[in-house]
């Protein structure tokens, strides 16, 4: 059974009555805090308090930003929103975010760093999973690390 994670609310859930939007006849939510998207993932996957989720399309530009994003990074929700996460958030190799678009592969440890909209380089941990609908996509977990 397909197991799902609030991009919000960390709230992973497992679908088993159709509500994460499998039949068709509403759209995919989180049954917690009623966030617009809900990120299919193969297996389960549990987050750090910290960790702070970006939902991407299938060209890797930012659809929805979760909890944590904002005290990670400082940016907010519109300065992210259409643009290319990698871009966005200047991390230090995109190679991972490709690799993970083009063959559909997770790929979870990445040490990276970011920079802030201070400025300031930060190194994260980045977790990275394919979407596993017809419409592609990325999520994109963001953890600090201690350099």
């Amino acid at each position: 059974m397909p197991v799902y994670i609030c991009p919000n609310c960390k709230n992973r859930s497992v679908d088993v009555d159709g509500f994460e939007g499998l039949t068709g006849s509403a759209q995919p939510q989180c049954r917690r805090c009623g966030f617009g998207f809900v990120f299919q993932l193969l297996e389960d996957f549990y987050p750090a308090p910290s960790t702070g989720f970006l939902v991407c399309d299938a060209d890797a530009r930012v659809l929805a930003v979760g909890r944590g994003v904002f005290e990670l990074t400082g940016w907010h929700d519109a300065d992210l929103m259409g643009q290319d996460v990698a871009t966005a958030l200047s991390l230090s190799d995109g190679e991972a975010i490709e690799v993970v678009r083009e063959w559909g592969v997770r790929k979870l440890g990445q040490e990276l760093d970011l920079v802030t909209r201070a400025g300031i380089r930060k190194p994260v941990t980045v977790d990275l999973f394919p979407a596993y609908d017809d419409d592609g996509g990325l999520l994109v977990g963001l953890t600090p690390r201690t350099a």
